[in-house]
């Protein structure tokens, strides 16, 4: 198998990739924390196939087994950390790397070494969180890509797995996709239910400016042209039109950036890679998709003790 960098240089092993390391974003001791939840939640009471095995000193090989963009790094190192092992990640295995690896072309990414009962204990969380992350990554590089040479933004959402969701954003960024709002405290997104309960979008967008202040940006789902100049003239930052045909969005797109060049209008409502396309335009500025997190495919590794 083999490491292909973001690059348009000739593909090699070894290359400079364009992937910003983004593992320095992480927040250290919440990362702890959640491996250690992550821990105690596949490992409640007695591990008989620890004592098993024993606790001689031993290495395991990760395998990469199938093509995708490599994410996941700081999880996996953060999960055999806790266990008191130690990860040594092969020269050219960078994240944001598209690995061309199989089951018949397997691709060694790390030798990790500790006790045996300690490195299998840590083998299948360390393997789901590298094999989603990873998937998200590769899902988020080929949107990215299908955009080909569009200028705006192809994020994810806020359709995260419960307790994962840390990962899963991480994912989005590696793979070449913004991560939309991190959380409900990021941005204001007011949908349907919060302009029902507010009565208008004008009442809404006012009042959740007044709590927002200039420090968070106010976006507003809207289901036709006259809602998204609405909440452009009540003050959004961002208007999201929302489960739009491509061409009224496109059209309606046009007409919000004549009137308000500063607002960004977003396409959001069942996109997906393939479709995607059809939504851009020069007046879109961000096209959302859900299944970047939601449904998308794993990678396939695996961790085997060396014998």
């Amino acid at each position: 198998g083999t490491i292909i960098m973001t690059t348009t240089e000739e593909t090699m092993m070894m290359t400079t990739t364009a992937t910003p390391d983004y593992s320095s974003l992480l927040p250290k001791a919440q990362i702890e924390a959640t491996v250690q939840k992550w821990m105690q939640d596949d490992h409640p009471s007695f591990d008989v196939g620890g004592l098993v095995v024993g606790n001689a000193p031993t290495s395991a090989r990760l395998l990469l087994k199938s093509p995708g963009v490599f994410a996941g790094k700081p999880f996996f190192d953060a999960v055999f950390e806790q266990l008191g092992c130690k990860v040594e990640w092969e020269d050219d295995v960078v994240e944001g790397a598209f690995v061309n690896a199989s089951g018949s072309d397997k691709v060694c990414m790390a030798i990790v070494t500790g006790p045996v009962n300690d490195l299998l204990r840590g083998e299948r969380t360390a393997l789901n969180t590298l094999s989603r992350c990873s998937g998200v990554a590769t899902a988020s590089r080929a949107a990215r890509e299908a955009a080909g040479d569009w200028k705006g933004w192809v994020a994810g959402t806020r359709k995260t797995t419960p307790g994962f969701r840390i990962v899963e954003k991480y994912g989005l960024l590696v793979g070449g996709a913004a991560t939309h709002r991190l959380d409900l405290s990021q941005m204001v997104m007011l949908k349907d239910n919060h302009i029902w309960s507010a009565g208008s979008i004008t009442a809404a967008v006012q009042l959740a400016r007044k709590a927002a202040g200039f420090s968070q940006k106010i976006e507003v789902e809207c289901q036709s042209l006259e809602e998204a100049i609405e909440a452009s003239a009540a003050g959004a930052d961002i208007v999201m039109l929302d489960n739009f045909e491509p061409e009224q969005l496109k059209k309606d797109a046009k007409t919000v950036k004549e009137m308000y060049p500063h607002v960004l209008v977003e396409a959001s409502g069942g996109i997906t890679t393939d479709t995607m396309p059809q939504f851009l335009s020069e007046h879109v500025d961000i096209v959302s998709q859900g299944k970047l997190t939601q449904g998308y495919a794993c990678l396939d590794y695996s961790l085997k003790i060396v014998h």
